[in-house]
């Protein structure tokens, strides 16, 4: 189902699953507390955790936990990157809803995209659970049509091209005291 901008934000925030264009590639969206939506409609593997993806940086702050040095040092990285391509997996706050990682609820990966839809849509909603739009293990879906046919219930936007850079993030983990890269994406890091 199409809708306005206005509609899938109403349904976002009622925790329906959405799906909206990003910098990268077309994302599969909900509320945190109902990521098990995106599990069963994905037919994804718990063991795999998805991206808190949020409209601005101030808004991720909640849902990680570090000291002053490492907050500065991850705040660094984000103002070189973000918005943009890069998933930063951090130390996990107690705010953070467990069932988007439920193997290692003590990290988070979180996002903010360079794209102006996403970033409209997730500064109204606040943090949202995403992952790419597709079904678990196969290719990524690059446009509406292609996400409707595959997720008929899930709500999409009309009129909008959904086509990113066709490349997911680079995927960061913080270790401690440096990063490891977990998926070498669209952007490339000093680790």
């Amino acid at each position: 189902m199409n809708v306005s901008l206005e509609t899938l934000i109403k349904n976002a925030q009622a925790g329906k699953l959405i799906s909206f264009p990003t910098d990268t590639v077309p994302a599969l969206a909900t509320i945190p507390n109902q990521a098990e939506l995106i599990y069963n409609a994905k037919r994804r593997s718990l063991d795999k955790p998805l991206i808190l993806m949020a409209g601005k940086t101030e808004d991720i702050w909640d849902y990680v936990q570090g000291s002053d040095v490492e907050y500065q040092i991850w705040q660094n990285l984000i103002n070189q990157y973000w918005p943009g391509a890069l998933t930063l997996v951090l130390p996990a706050s107690e705010n953070f809803p467990q069932v988007m990682n439920p193997n290692d609820p003590n990290t988070v990966g979180v996002r903010v995209p360079n794209h102006p839809i996403a970033q409209a849509i997730l500064t109204q909603t606040g943090p949202m659970a995403t992952t790419s739009a597709n079904l678990s293990g196969q290719a990524t879906l690059k446009n509406r049509e292609e996400i409707e046919a595959q997720f008929p219930d899930v709500i999409t936007l009309a009129s909008t091209a959904y086509q990113g850079l066709g490349v997911p993030s680079t995927v960061a983990k913080w270790i401690g005291n440096g990063w490891q890269i977990l998926r070498q994406g669209a952007i490339t890091i000093n680790s």
